[in-house]
C-alpha cells in the first residue's frame, strides 16, 4: 500500500511540477527514469542481501529509506535536487517490492500461497486510491510539497514491523543448513523437520542452469515488459489527462475514478489464480492490458477515456498480482530472493526507459495514440514469450511438501 502511495503520489507531483518549475516532457520523463534507475539498483542489491541476512531486515530498511526520502524531497529547491531524491527513493522502493513478495510467498500456507501474494499485492490499489484522494482534495489546492511531506508517514510502520514481523521460517532453516555446511533449496522443512526433497547447493549463477533457464528468460522478459508499460503509462496518466485539455482538478478526479478499478483487478486475479493456474491467468491479464492500452490511446470522448482507463487499471494491476505470485515459485529457497530481485532489477530497466521515452516522443510531436501503440507492442511480446517459454509452477502441495 505504501509503495503504491509513493509511486502514485509522484505521478501527480509530476503534473504539478511541470507548471511550477516549467519542466518540459523530456525533463519530466527523466525524473521518472531516475526513480526507476534507483529501483533497479535497489532490487538487485536487496535480493542478494535478503538471501544472506534475511527478509525482515531488508524489508524494514528499504521501507525507511523510501519513506524518509519522500518526505525530504518536499524540500527540493530545483530539478537537480529532485532528481537525486527520486534516485534514493527508488533504491528503497525497488528493494522492498520483491522482498515483500518473497516473504509472503514463504510464510503463507501451501495451498494459499499464490492467492496470499496476490491479496498482499492488492493493497497496491489502496495505496493508489489514497494518493489519488490526497492529490484531488489536498494537492490540487495546496501544492505538491504538502503531498510529499505526508508521503513520509509510512516510516511509522517500521515501529510495528520491528516488534511484530517475524523472520521467514524458510530463511531461518536455510541459515541452519548453512551453519551445518549444507544449503537447503526447498521452500521450508517438511513436517518432521527434515530438508525438503529439492534441497541442494545453489548460487546466483544457477539462474541460467538448465533447470531454471526457461523460467529466468521468461521472468526477465515479463518483468521488463510490465514495468515498461506500467511506468510509461501510469506515471504519465495525470499529465496526459491535462494534455487533453482538462484542468488540474478534473484530471485528478478522472484518474481517481479510473484507479477504483485496480482493486477488483487484483481480487479477480486472486480468485482465478488458484483455479486456473499462474501462467494462464497472467497471460489473460497481460492481453487485457494490451487491449485497454489500445482503446485508451484511441479514445476521443470522456466516456471512452474513463472506460478504457478503468480497464487499463483493472487488467494491468491484476497482471502485476499474478506476476508476483508466479515469480518466487520458479526458484528454490536459497535462490528465491536473488531470482526475484534480479528479475525485478531487469524490469526496472524497462521502467527507466519508459518515462523518458514517453516524454521524448511527446516532445517530438507524437500523439498519445502513437505512444500507446508502443505499449501494446511490448505487452503482446510479453504474452507470446509467456505462452511459448513460460513454465507452469507447481504448488508445494503437489510436490508432497505440504
Amino acid at each position: 500500500m505504501v509503495d503504491a502511495f509513493d509511486v502514485a503520489l509522484f505521478s501527480f507531483v509530476l503534473a504539478l511540477l511541470a507548471a511550477d518549475w516549467g519542466l518540459g516532457p523530456a525533463e519530466r520523463g527523466l525524473l521518472g527514469s531516475a526513480n526507476s534507475l534507483g529501483m533497479a539498483v535497489g532490487a538487485l542489491l536487496a535480493g542478494h542481501i535478503a538471501d544472506r541476512w534475511g527478509r525482515r531486515l531488508v524489508f524494514m530498511g528499504t521501507l525507511l529509506l523510501f519513506s524518509l526520502g519522500t518526505m525530504l524531497s518536499a524540500l527540493a529547491l530545483g530539478f537537480g535536487m529532485m532528481l537525486a531524491f527520486r534516485f534514493f527513493i527508488g533504491l528503497g522502493l525497488g528493494g522492498e517490492l520483491p522482498i515483500a513478495a518473497t516473504y509472503v510467498s514463504e510464510t503463507a500456507p501451501p495451498r494459499e500461497r499464490a492467492r496470499a501474494v496476490v491479496m498482499a499485492e492488492s493493497f497496491w490499489a489502496i495505496g493508489w486510491l489514497l494518493a489519488a484522494l490526497l492529490a484531488h482534495f489536498i494537492m490540487a489546492g495546496h501544492g505538491w510539497r504538502v503531498g510529499l511531506l505526508l508521503g513520509g508517514l509510512p516510516a511509522l510502520l517500521i515501529l510495528y514491523a520491528r516488534r511484530n514481523l517475524p523472520e521467514s521460517k524458510a530463511f531461518l532453516h536455510l541459515k541452519t543448513d548453512r551453519r551445518k555446511g549444507r544449503d537447503g533449496g526447498g521452500w521450508d522443512r517438511a513436517a518432521d523437520g527434515r530438508p525438503t526433497a529439492d534441497a541442494g547447493a545453489v548460487s546466483a549463477g544457477q539462474l541460467f542452469d538448465p533447470e531454471h533457464r526457461r523460467g529466468t528468460v521468461t521472468l526477465w522478459t515479463l518483468w521488463w515488459a510490465i514495468n515498461f508499460a506500467y511506468y510509461g503509462m501510469f506515471l504519465w496518466l495525470p499529465s496526459l489527462m491535462m494534455a487533453r485539455g482538462f484542468d488540474v482538478v478534473q484530471s485528478f478526479e478522472y484518474v481517481l475514478w479510473m484507479t477504483v478499478a485496480q482493486l477488483p483487478g487484483y481480487l479477480s486475479a486472486a480468485w482465478l489464480i488458484e483455479r486456473l493456474g499462474r501462467r494462464p491467468v497472467l497471460a489473460f491479464y497481460l492481453l487485457g492490458t494490451a487491449v485497454a492500452a489500445y482503446g485508451f490511446g484511441q479514445a476521443s470522448s470522456i466516456a471512452a477515456l474513463l472506460g478504457f482507463g478503468a480497464a487499463l487499471n483493472f487488467f494491468n494491476l491484476g497482471a502485476w498480482g499474478a506476476l508476483y505470485a508466479y515469480t518466487p515459485e520458479l526458484y528454490p529457497t536459497a535462490l528465491r530472493a536473488r531470482g526475484a530481485g534480479t528479475a525485478a532489477a531487469i524490469g526496472r530497466l524497462g521502467a527507466i526507459v519508459a518515462p523518458y521515452a514517453v516524454g521524448w516522443l511527446l516532445g517530438r510531436g507524437f500523439t498519445q495514440a502513437g505512444v500507446f501503440w508502443l505499449f501494446v507492442t511490448v505487452l503482446l511480446l510479453a504474452v507470446v514469450t509467456l505462452l511459448l517459454l513460460g513454465p507452469e509452477t507447481k504448488s508445494r502441495a503437489t510436490r508432497g511438501e505440504a
